[in-house]
């Protein structure tokens, strides 16, 4: 079996054309702006251990609109305080070694029935997290939020790195998705936004939602809804990439997940760093596809929901 190509659908237009010290120079501004707002170490010493980070939206004055107000369907726009910062989010894909360490990937290696992967997102300011995915270019599913995860959350705060599957789940197999013997394209949409998304349920809304319609979830989006998705997957974007294969997860790092705490300056930043190009937006989208012959990457734990995940 071999993989086509694993890469992420993330492209700087033109950036062929550009002088080496121009793209240097435009890599160094992205990691600025996204690295620059990662807390200091001794920020992050005396916060308490937490069995997952609460990730429901957070209790506010109901004077500030972000609380309750929803992007809007056809402009991807949505009430904020102004001078907020360009939204940002870094991916990064881990694999489950021979010794079930967790380590850094090239995607574009070749896997294998049985091997389990897992991608960490880290943001560079709170927003509200979606992962659509669809297989073969069918219909798009929602496996994140999740009505068996976080309370159904779906609120992300700045650095604080969050895990799709979890490492802190109960049980192992519910820790990665794996490769099987089905074939598939595999693409996954990870949309953050800084208001929820229209018409999407979150937190109580679905898990009621859910527990009333078993046969409609995962829930598949409106038409209207996807068309915002698919539009937003092409506006202009900055992206910078690392390379740091082999290296496994940093104790900081499985720190910061577990406790809920920021990601400080000193621990490795995201493979992939995508900024939206100005400070004006406020939905960003960011596609990993994973091409294969003979494997389709699911879930263990729930195959039926997640078969055309990952």
């Amino acid at each position: 079996m071999r993989i086509k190509s694993i890469l992420f659908s993330l492209l700087i237009a033109l950036a062929g054309f550009a002088p080496a010290h121009v793209l240097a120079q435009q890599d160094e501004d992205v990691r600025g702006s996204f690295m620059t707002t990662r807390p200091n170490a001794a920020n992050n010493s005396n916060r308490p251990v937490t069995t997952r980070p609460n990730r429901r939206r957070p209790k506010r004055a109901a004077t500030d609109p972000t609380v309750v107000a929803r992007l809007d369907i056809k402009t991807g726009t949505a009430p904020r305080r102004t001078g907020g910062p360009r939204l940002g989010l870094g991916l990064t894909l881990f694999m489950r070694n021979s010794n079930g360490v967790a380590v850094r990937i090239d995607p574009s290696q070749e896997f294998h029935k049985g091997d389990h992967v897992r991608v960490l997102l880290e943001t560079n300011t709170e927003g509200y997290l979606y992962i659509f995915n669809t297989t073969d270019n069918g219909q798009p599913v929602m496996i994140y939020p999740d009505p068996e995860l976080d309370e159904a959350g779906n609120f992300i705060q700045a650095h604080v790195p969050f895990e799709i599957p979890s490492s802190i789940a109960a049980e192992e197999r519910l820790r990665w998705f794996t490769f099987d013997q089905n074939a598939g394209i595999e693409k996954l949409y990870f949309i953050f936004a800084r208001a929820p998304l229209p018409i999407i349920p979150i937190e109580d809304d679905l898990i009621t939602f859910c527990r009333d319609n078993r046969g409609k979830c995962p829930l598949k989006p409106a038409q209207e809804l996807w068309a915002l998705v698919q539009r937003e997957s092409g506006a202009p974007v900055q992206v910078v990439k690392t390379e740091r294969v082999g290296v496994a997860q940093t104790s900081g790092e499985h720190q910061a997940v577990t406790r809920g705490i920021g990601l400080n300056r000193d621990e490795p930043e995201p493979a992939v760093i995508t900024l939206t190009a100005s400070t004006s937006k406020d939905i960003l989208v960011t596609t990993l596809e994973l091409v294969h012959r003979s494997v389709t990457l699911q879930r263990e734990s729930q195959p039926a929901r997640t078969s055309a995940s990952q």
